[in-house]
């Protein structure tokens, strides 16, 4: 684990924004960082508070040093730091408990969806051989199971599933910027999917659709025209007696079971 330094300028003041990051090491020696902890700004004199130790005990000398988590007060210490750190086993205990029955049966239904193979043959694989159908299938089953942001499943719920060990894979594939690369790749073939969704819904539950059904809300926002010829907020009567502001109107079309088709 490091420490890792960000700065911003802000009202012509440089900020400091710190982090505690960990290396993991993943298939074809690829290393990704995840962030451990966010620590948010710390300036020069709440710098002090945060210094914290790593004890380190050397046992011929009989004297305990801390190793400072800054660079400038850990240059000096490090020089002078033990070739060895002995850790007491018998006083460290490990747990990892982990979502299983969840992620194995949304594994399942996947399979039973065919989903696996359908975005397979459109999402391929990357020059780096990360496989896209797999990183899909952790974001969507952390949405069903436990829906948040993709920061969270990066940073806490991956680790916390049996994800990678249902698709034998690591932690690359939930590295925050491969989770929003995958999201990126999926809306050119939304049409797509709902039609074939559609043909699955109908040869599993042999869904009939002589009768739909359909239900309108809108969303109004309080923003200034002209916008772009292709936006989608126009003027028009609204339910929310907001007249005066543009608005999208939003549509939802199921079947009488209640499954969604568009």
């Amino acid at each position: 684990m490091f420490l890792r330094s960000t700065t911003r300028w802000k009202d012509g003041k440089k900020h400091y924004y710190w982090s505690i990051v960990e290396s993991r090491r993943c298939r074809g020696d690829r290393i990704v960082q995840q962030t451990v902890l966010y620590l948010g700004e710390i300036n020069d004199s709440q710098q002090e508070q945060w210094i914290r130790a790593i004890e380190v005990f050397d046992e011929e000398a009989g004297a305990m040093e801390q190793l400072k988590l800054f660079a400038a007060e850990r240059r000096r210490l490090l020089a002078a730091a033990p070739d060895r750190v002995e850790v007491r086993l018998k006083d460290f205990e490990l747990h990892r408990p982990r979502q299983w029955g969840g992620c194995w049966l949304f594994s399942e239904l996947w399979k039973e969806l065919q989903l696996d193979e359908f975005w397979r043959a459109r999402l391929g694989f990357s020059r780096e051989d990360t496989d896209w159908e797999h990183v899909l299938q952790v974001l969507v089953c952390y949405r069903l199971l436990d829906p948040g942001s993709e920061w969270r499943l990066h940073r806490v719920w991956f680790e916390q599933s049996a994800m990678a060990d249902l698709l034998a894979e690591d932690f690359s594939i939930a590295a925050k910027d491969t989770l929003y690369r995958c999201l990126d790749s999926l809306v050119e073939h939304k049409a797509e999917l709902f039609e074939f969704l559609h043909d699955r819904w109908a040869a599993l539950f042999g869904v009939k659709f002589d009768v739909l059904l359909y239900d309108l809300t809108s969303t109004y926002f309080e923003s200034d025209p002209p916008f772009p010829e292709d936006d989608k907020r126009r003027f028009g009567h609204s339910r929310d007696k907001r007249s005066d502001c543009v608005q999208v109107v939003i549509a939802l079309i199921i079947t009488p079971e209640g499954l969604p088709l568009t």
